[in-house]
């Protein structure tokens, strides 16, 4: 069961996963200690599966992000999923989704050159419908 104290303990992380424990105590009004036994029993009990960073796609050569609805045309996901390993270096994530399309994927490509040879190779496995993220807003 996550408690008050736990929340504000992911909240924080999710901020700076670098943060120390004797920092993140002082922000959360626990010792450092107290507060490197909570962190570890959410580790434990497997709320916080990892702590990852935010990379700049942009700054990377990365200049064009990429929403792509996935309509597999038959029941067999397969060719569409082997496809997808030989284009990994494009790949951010790959959600299985409920709705109008099977898969919800997400991409970077450093040109529409390449975003169009990506597309032309989807095409032979499934049909898509391609969003541009145009700007990223914060919440």
């Amino acid at each position: 069961m996550v408690d008050n104290t736990d929340l504000q303990i992911l909240e924080e992380l999710s901020k700076n996963s670098r943060i120390t424990m004797k920092e993140l105590g002082k922000k959360i009004h626990l010792s450092g200690p107290a507060t490197s036994a909570r962190v570890a029993k959410l580790e434990d009990s497997g709320i916080i599966e990892g702590y990852t960073i935010d990379i700049n796609q942009v700054k990377m050569g990365y200049y064009i992000h990429a929403l792509i609805n996935i309509f597999t045309k038959s029941t067999s996901h397969q060719p569409y999923l082997s496809f997808l390993e030989t284009t990994e270096e494009h790949i951010i994530n790959n959600y299985k989704i409920s709705g109008d399309s099977c898969y919800l994927l997400e991409c970077k490509f450093p040109s529409n050159f390449e975003l169009d040879q990506f597309l032309i190779g989807l095409n032979q496995y499934v049909n898509y419908k391609l969003s541009i993220v145009i700007n990223k807003q914060p919440i």
